[in-house]
C-alpha cells in the first residue's frame, strides 16, 4: 500500500545534442591525425639524423685525403729535387677593414655590390676574373684571402646567420637549412660548409643563403689599414694568412 501512494518516477534517457557529438568526433579525429604526423616526424628526423653522419663521416674523409694527397706530392716533387705548385684556390673570404669616410661613389657602389656595407663585414665569393676585378678596384678597403676548412667551419657555425625574407636568423637548427636548401640537397650545416669551402654548383645558392658575416673588431687592433699587406699594412691579398686575421676577428 506504502509503495503504491509514493509516486513513479521515468529514468529519461540523456540526449546529447548533435553539434557536442560532432565536436568530439572532430577533436578525436584531430588528435590521431596529429599524433599519427608525430610519428611520421620521429621516423624522418631519425632517418635524416643518420643521413647528417653519413655525410659529414664523408666529408671528413675527403678533407683528409686532400692533405694527405698534398703531403705526398710535396714529399715526390722535393724527392726529384723540384717544387709541388698547388691548384689555384678556389674560394676568397673577403672582409672590410675600412669605413665610410671619403669613399668615392664607383667604390661604395662596388662594395655595396659584394654586400660589404659595414666595417668588419666579411663574405664567400668565388675566385674568377669578374670577381677578382671587383677586388681590386676596392682594394684599400678590404682585407682576402683564401681560406681553409677550418676557418670555414668555424665562422658558419659561430657567425652564421640565415638570410630570409630580409630578416637575419640564426642558424641554430639543421631543419632551417633543410627547408630553404632541401631542394638542392643541402639539408644540413656539415652539407653547407661542403659546399662553400668545395665551392660546389650550388655555391651561389649557399653563399646569398648566408647573411654577411658580422665579424668583431681584430684583437690588438690593425694598424696601417691604409698600407697594402705585402708593404707591412692590412689591405689587400694575403693569401692563406687570412685564416690568422679571421681567427683574431672570430
Amino acid at each position: 500500500a506504502l509503495e503504491a501512494a509514493l509516486p513513479s518516477f521515468k529514468m529519461s534517457s540523456t540526449v546529447v545534442p548533435e553539434l557536442l557529438v560532432k565536436k568530439e568526433r572532430r577533436n578525436s579525429q584531430w588528435a590521431a591525425e596529429k599524433a599519427a604526423a608525430a610519428l611520421e616526424a620521429r621516423k624522418k628526423a631519425r632517418s635524416t639524423r643518420r643521413e647528417i653522419f653519413k655525410r659529414a663521416e664523408t666529408y671528413v674523409k675527403e678533407y683528409r685525403g686532400q692533405e694527405s694527397d698534398l703531403v705526398r706530392l710535396k714529399r715526390e716533387a722535393k724527392a726529384q729535387n723540384g717544387f709541388y705548385v698547388p691548384a689555384e684556390a678556389k674560394l676568397l673570404f673577403v672582409v672590410r677593414i675600412r669605413g665610410l669616410n671619403h669613399v668615392a661613389p664607383k667604390t661604395k657602389k662596388i662594395l655595396q655590390l659584394l654586400r660589404l656595407r659595414q666595417i668588419n663585414n666579411g663574405i664567400f665569393v668565388r675566385v674568377n676574373k669578374a670577381t677578382m676585378g671587383l677586388l681590386k678596384r676596392v682594394e684599400p678597403y678590404i682585407a682576402f684571402g683564401y681560406p681553409n676548412v677550418k676557418s670555414v667551419r668555424e665562422l658558419i657555425y659561430k657567425r652564421g646567420f640565415a638570410k630570409l625574407n630580409g630578416n637575419r636568423i640564426p642558424l641554430t637548427d639543421n631543419k632551417l637549412i633543410e627547408e630553404n636548401l632541401g631542394k638542392h640537397g643541402i639539408i644540413c650545416m656539415e652539407d653547407l660548409i661542403h659546399e662553400i669551402y668545395t665551392v660546389g654548383p650550388k655555391f651561389r645558392e649557399c653563399s646569398t643563403f648566408l647573411y654577411p658575416f658580422q665579424l668583431s673588431p681584430a684583437n690588438g687592433g690593425m694598424s696601417k689599414k691604409r698600407v697594402h699587406f705585402v708593404e707591412g699594412g692590412q689591405a689587400g691579398n694575403r693569401e692563406e694568412k687570412i685564416n690568422q686575421l679571421i681567427r683574431n676577428m672570430n
